[in-house]
Parts: structure tokens; sequence; C-alpha cells
């Protein structure tokens, strides 16, 4: 059992960062996940939920956060010029701006059930990633895109964005009149992107610093605690590493540590430095603490997590001294793998991370492709075996298809912005 990557030299070249056969994989893949999920929209514009072949699954409930994470995918196919993306991604925007969006009480209900009724409170996860689809929306030319990003805006704000302690509340109840005493960093880390991506598109660095300003929270606990980020804290910010012990695989607030989401956080930490400080900044300048401390996240969650029970592949959750809890490999930990790999092994130059880099997306095409449906298996067992008890079906497309995309582009952008810039 070891935590080494395998060198990309003895990899296929198409696994290897840099070259054409590379770009031409991604791109390939790239193109399949966007034309696997063209079916997503319901009538009302809402995302169905996919199956295993992309048919929708119309029984199940329809998310905010689902909706939104494909009409961003599909506003970055927009940019890249894809015939009928754009008829898509304003399909998501009829959703967001009608039967998602609270018209009472402001924000976004988090589901839709089948039979059209709404199900209760208000999710600081949800609105982030609404943030994040119509920064794309808007960036993509699309109608109404503008208006859904002032009016998230300024729901998040008022309602999300605690300004005393620079972070996110995570959850009211519909009516914005209670506040849970939850508070959670998977919310703040979708923040993040979220506010990292409304800052590119609109030019107001306010946004940019609230991205800081989390990031600095995070790298401060994750310092703590060996580079382990705990997730779950009270109302006062007091981490609580036991929260959910019972439950360990909750499909949002998890027991214990999450790897891919330190892999994740390396990688936003590191946009988020690029962005302020550049290349050079980062590398020898102020901007260097954000590097390292993505390095040392990025570190710790592959020696906790990769190959930890002897069969490849990245344990979804650990406990506080880096043992596998839940041995599920979930597709978007090496999604973000992919991601973080190749920001790092472009802003250090080291070849550990282009081995990474490689070794991932062997993996991925090896085990989470779907080269017979489409799309990428959402979740394997620890023998990886495609298993459905946490994420049934191929829900959506946002992580594989990032996946695809970030590695080709500008990492000190957010994924729009930088597939614009680098169409034009």
């Amino acid at each position: 059992m070891t935590t080494a990557p395998t060198p990309a030299a003895e990899l296929d070249a198409k696994y290897q960062l840099g070259t054409d056969d590379n770009r031409a994989f991604l791109d390939a893949a790239r193109d399949d996940l966007i034309e696997f999920g063209r079916r997503f929209p319901s009538p009302d514009g809402s995302s169905y939920w996919l199956g295993d072949d992309g048919t929708p699954w119309a029984d199940r409930n329809r998310a905010t956060w689902i909706t939104c994470r494909m009409t961003h995918v599909y506003s970055l196919a927009t940019l890249l010029g894809v015939d009928g993306a754009a008829e898509l991604v304003d399909a998501g925007l009829k959703g967001l701006r009608g039967a998602l969006h609270d018209d009472e009480n402001g924000g976004w209900y988090p589901e839709i059930t089948p039979d059209g009724g709404h199900v209760a409170d208000k999710q600081a996860y949800a609105h982030a990633f609404v943030l994040l689809a119509a920064s794309s929306a808007l960036l993509a030319g699309r109608p109404g895109a503008e208006e859904l990003l002032k009016d998230a805006q300024g729901v998040y704000l008022t309602r999300f964005w605690d300004d005393e302690t620079g972070l996110s509340v995570d959850t009211w109840n519909t009516e914005f009149t209670e506040l849970d005493p939850y508070r959670g960093l998977n919310a703040n880390m979708h923040s993040v992107e979220a506010c990292l991506a409304v800052a590119d598109v609109t030019g107001d660095d306010s946004w940019r610093e609230r991205a800081g300003r989390i990031i600095d929270h995070v790298i401060g606990w994750a310092e703590q605690n060996d580079w382990r980020i705990p997730e779950h804290f009270d109302s006062d910010w007091n981490a609580d590493l036991e929260f959910n012990a019972d439950k360990p695989d909750d499909q949002f607030k998890p027991y214990g540590a999450t790897p891919g989401h330190g892999i994740e956080w390396a990688r936003l930490i590191t946009q988020y430095a690029l962005s302020v400080y550049g290349m050079e900044g980062v590398r020898d300048g102020e901007g260097r603490k954000y590097l390292d401390a993505a390095e040392q996240l990025f570190a710790r969650a592959v020696a906790d997590a990769w190959n930890a029970d002897g069969a490849p592949g990245l344990a979804y959750t650990t406990d506080w001294e880096g043992k596998p809890v839940v041995h599920d490999r979930m597709h978007w930990t090496l999604a973000e793998g992919v991601n973080t790999a190749a920001t790092l092994a472009k802003v250090t130059g080291k070849q550990e991370y282009a081995d990474w880099y490689a070794t991932f997306l062997a993996y991925i095409d090896e085990y989470l492709m779907d080269h017979e449906n489409g799309s990428w298996f959402h979740q394997l067992d620890a023998e990886n075996n495609v298993i459905g008890t946490v994420w049934p079906g191929k829900s959506d497309l946002y992580h594989a298809t990032q996946a695809m995309m970030i590695p080709l582009r500008d990492p000190a952008l957010s994924i729009a912005p930088a597939t614009k810039a680098q169409a034009e």
C-alpha cells in the first residue's frame, strides 16, 4: 500500500499534463459530458436528476443546486460555441427566476417536489450556486442573467454573509425568520468559488475580499488540525469534531475530515492567491503563505486517502488521525484532484503534481468514466465497484466537466472567465 502517484512518464501520453494527447483527451471527454446532460430541464426549467443513461428521473425532487450547476455547465458550453447550449442555459435561468424562486420571502427554495411543492428552508449552499450560475450565464450573454445575479447578490449579502466574522451562515427557515445554529464549511467553500466568480465577472473586488476572509479562517483551522479541515461548527464557530459520528456517510455533512474537500480548498486557495498576488507574488512574495497552505492540504489529503485501504482511489472521509471512515470513492474527489494537481503543477513546477494529475486521470478513465452510457459514475465502493447508496444515477455534470476544462486554462481565473479569455 502506497500513497505515491504513478510517474506520469509510465502512463499513456493522454494522461500527461501539457501534451497534445492530453488536451485531445480532455476536450473529447468534456464534449461527451455536455452531450450527455442535455435532457436536464423540466418544463419549468428546474433540473431533473439524471439517471445512469441521462434519462431524467422525474419522480425525484428537482434541486436548486443541481439546476445551478447545469446552468453553469451549459454556460461554459455556450462560451465554447456548442450548438444548443444557450437554449439550455435559458431553460435553467427560467427555473431559477421562476419555479425555484420564493417570490414571497425572497431567495431560493432548496428543492421542488415532483408534485410541485417546495422543500422547506433556505440554504447558503444553494444560494452560493445561484451566484455561480448567474455569473457564468451573464458572461455567456444570456437574457435574465444580470437580473438574477443582482437578486442573488442581494440575498446572499443580506441573509447569509456575516460581515462581522467574515464567513457565511448556513441555513434559515423558509421565511428567513429563524437561523439554524449550525455553521458549516461546505457552504463556505462554494461561497469562495462563487465570490471569486462574481468578482471576476463583475470587477467588484469586494467579492474577492470576502473569499479571502473565508480562506484565512479555513487555513487557521486546518493548521490547528494537522491540515485536516474541520467541517462542522456551532453558532460561535467552535468546531464540532464529532458531528454526525452516527451518520458518517451523510450526503452533505459527513463525519470527520473529507480529503476531497482538502484538495478542493487547495485549488481555491491557490486561485485566490494568484488573482490577488499574481504568479510571482505567490511563488516568492506575499502570496506564498497561501501556496504553502495549499500544498499542505493536498499532501495531507493524498497521504490519508489515496490507496488507503489497498485499492486505488480516494477514501471519502477519515477520522482525525487520518484513518478512513467511509471507504467509498466519490467521483467529485477525483475531479477536484485533477484540477488541483494541474494547478499546483503549473504554479510550483514540481513533477510530483504532474504525476498526481496523470495518476488521477488514469483512475478516472478506468473506473469513473462510463464508456458505455456516458458521464461518470458518481459513487464506487472500496473495491471500485459502482454503487448508489449516497449518489445514485448521475445527478449533474459540474465536477466532471470542470475537471476536463480547468487544467487547460488560467488558474488565476474562475472557469467561465478563463474559458472566455481563451476563446478570444
